[in-house]
């Protein structure tokens, strides 16, 4: 058996609808990173300077020593760059990404960002990378980090953003914050749940492309007015999908020494005044969005196909192929995940199975179904699904003639076929099975065992919708 632990479904087409306060169409979210002061550097107790996000080009650490450079580009952004953004931003809702040290050595700029009223969740204990670390010591980062936080704010971080992360890292923090959210993923514009820590967790997740990091990569922004596009097209397209009755989340991304800058600020500005320019538009901070979400969409936990046992999960689907348990069996042992935790998903298991069957395995398959309106069905000695299908098509209640007709139909198609005749009853009528049945008799026996098993995969996908929630 294996399992894949990826979810690469998620909502699907259908994503539940978000209800944003007030019918709001587009949930605006804007994130401030405040790293400056918890980069690497040698002041702060590590091995090398800063080498990420910055004017820098092709920065790489200088082992050992600090960097003039890095160090001071860091600095704008805490001593100009963030009052410019604050500037800009004073008035809306804004979630900022604190890390616990630099907000330590910021005592001004966090009595503004609390002047403005604006979230404070922690970015983790220093802005550096966290995936060589063991999870012993990466547990102890996220635990000072939070004690920190709470010192330094006067309060515990409800969000946490580590952004430099590990595979470990939302687990931990799951396990050692009580948070309203994690935002560690860029997985999706809505908030989702997951387990972690034991536990369910809301994420709500970030973004990487409407973040102003782009300015700091080679293949990113160029000028203010690319960042600006950037933003606009992302409002327009999420802002129509919410007209069309699917709200979602715009998140957006800023780092003081790089937004901050004059040669950008600008273009954030008439950013916000585009945004603002719209009706039913929610400015929130993550933490607004997280308790919204939790009260419109608390966690469930359906039974999950992919976490089932062998036996489990036979008996459960095990008679989705008429009579043929080896099908949920083989199923079973695939490579199975959070992705095939749905009608299709499972379906997709299962018809690959079959598909891979020999024909004579499939064939047996075939014969397992009953006739239509056959012997098995007047004696009432049809699976449950079955007789719940032909009933749908008022094969339960046939006239003489009609069952007469049926069993004609029927002996012809098995004396030509070897099989019996089989459709997907609830996507017809009795009229349109009377034709297809007809239709059909006319066929070669290879085209007709190949339209059989498309049926019998048809039947399986249908018997699942009823089974299992979208």
């Amino acid at each position: 058996m294996m399992r894949y632990p990826r979810d690469l479904t998620g909502y699907g087409a259908t994503p539940p609808v978000a209800n944003w306060p007030n019918g709001a169409k587009i949930a605006v979210q804007i994130v401030l990173n405040y790293e400056e002061g918890g980069e690497n550097c040698v002041l702060h107790g590590d091995a090398a300077s800063e080498a990420f996000l910055s004017e820098i080009t092709g920065a790489q650490p200088w082992p050992g020593q600090r960097h003039w450079n890095m160090e001071s580009i860091y600095e704008y952004g805490a001593r100009a760059g963030f009052w410019r953004v604050h500037r800009i931003l004073k008035d809306l809702p804004v979630t900022v990404y604190g890390v616990a040290t630099a907000l330590a050595r910021a005592p001004e700029q966090l009595a503004a960002m609390k002047a403005a009223g604006w979230e404070i969740a922690s970015h983790g204990l220093k802005w550096i990378e966290h995936k060589d670390m063991s999870p012993d010591d990466e547990r102890a980062q996220v635990r000072e980090a939070i004690r920190l936080h709470t010192e330094v704010t006067g309060a515990a971080p409800r969000g946490w953003y580590t952004g430099r992360c590990s595979m470990n890292t939302v687990g931990l923090a799951a396990e050692e914050g009580d948070f309203a959210y994690i935002a560690d993923s860029y997985a999706d514009d809505l908030p989702y749940w997951t387990r972690a820590g034991g536990k369910d967790q809301l994420i709500v997740p970030y973004t990487m492309d409407c973040n102003d990091m782009r300015f700091a990569i080679q293949a990113g922004f160029v000028t203010g007015e690319h960042f600006e596009t950037m933003l606009r097209d992302a409002f327009d397209v999420l802002y129509e999908e919410g007209e069309a009755g699917a709200p979602k989340m715009l998140s957006i991304g800023l780092h003081c020494r790089l937004i901050g800058r004059p040669s950008r600020a600008a273009a954030l500005r008439r950013a916000i005044e585009y945004f603002q320019s719209h009706d039913d538009v929610w400015f929130a901070t993550r933490l607004a969005i997280a308790e919204h979400w939790a009260a419109e969409h608390p966690p469930a936990r359906p039974s999950r196909p992919s976490e089932m046992d062998r036996g489990t999960f036979v008996a459960e689907f095990g008679g989705v192929f008429e009579h043929s348990p080896w099908i949920a069996e083989g199923a079973h042992a695939l490579e199975l995940g959070p992705t095939h935790d749905t009608a299709t998903g499972v379906h997709a298991a299962l018809a690959r199975v079959f598909r891979a069957a020999p024909e004579d395995r499939r064939l047996g398959v075939l014969t397992a179904h009953p006739d239509l309106a056959g012997k098995l069905a007047e004696a009432r000695r049809l699976t449950a699904e079955s007789s719940a299908e032909q009933a749908s098509v008022g094969l339960d209640a046939l006239t003489d003639e009609e069952r007469a007709t049926f069993t004609e139909l029927n002996d012809a198609y098995v004396s030509k076929f070897g099989f019996p005749f089989i459709i997907a009853v609830r996507d017809n009528t009795k009229a349109s099975i009377m034709e297809a049945f007809r239709r059909r008799l006319g066929s070669e026996r290879v085209t007709e065992f190949a339209e059989a098993c498309r049926q019998v995969e048809r039947i399986a996908e249908l018997r699942l919708r009823e089974k299992l929630p979208a």
